[in-house]
């Protein structure tokens, strides 16, 4: 991929909000969002209690120059609604496949939020992937109705390591061929 492409990060427009790159002044909320206990524990690298600096690393790192993952704000304030109601991304893996993974801010669980921010970045397939998989954790059934709502296959049972949790949880693997 060149550099030009890997540096540019499309906005992803859907009818009640726009994916946009995350930006400096999302850090506010991203740690109110990501530092709540319901949001971290079903995430496999949020930290809870977040420590400070936490989200800005995160911020720097998903908007550097050369970087291996793509964040996505979910923005609905051209609607009316919130600058950031959560987040999506992408990380780059090898064979022209990615892996996406989101979180939703609680307030915003059960609109369909998820569900429409995971169909238009799998539309828009931003890095051209020929494939995506996903994972979720098991005590997490709503996650993987997302996955499923939105085309992708279960392949399989693994575990991950959970920061929150201190400790490796049952996922779920999904696939989306593209």
């Amino acid at each position: 991929m060149s550099l030009d492409a890997l540096t540019t990060q499309p906005v992803v427009q859907t009818e009640r909000f726009d994916l946009r790159p995350l930006r400096a002044s999302d850090i506010g909320l991203l740690e109110l969002f990501a530092g709540d206990e319901r949001v971290a524990t079903m995430t496999p690298s949020i930290p809870h209690p977040l420590p400070p600096g936490v989200m800005q690393a995160f911020v720097s790192r998903v908007t550097a120059e050369e970087r291996s993952e793509d964040a996505w704000a979910m923005d609905a304030s051209k609607s009316g609604g919130g600058e950031l109601m959560g987040v999506i991304g992408l990380m780059r893996m090898d064979r022209n496949q990615s892996e996406i993974g989101y979180w939703v801010a609680p307030q915003f669980w059960n609109t369909g939020l998820a569900s429409e921010a995971v169909r238009a970045l799998v539309e828009a397939n931003p890095m051209r992937n020929a494939t995506m998989f996903a994972s979720v954790f098991q005590d997490n059934p709503a996650s993987a109705r997302v996955l499923v709502n939105c085309g992708f296959d279960y392949i399989g049972d693994a575990e991950a390591f959970c920061v929150a949790r201190n400790a490796k949880v049952p996922t779920w693997t999904y696939l989306r061929k593209l």
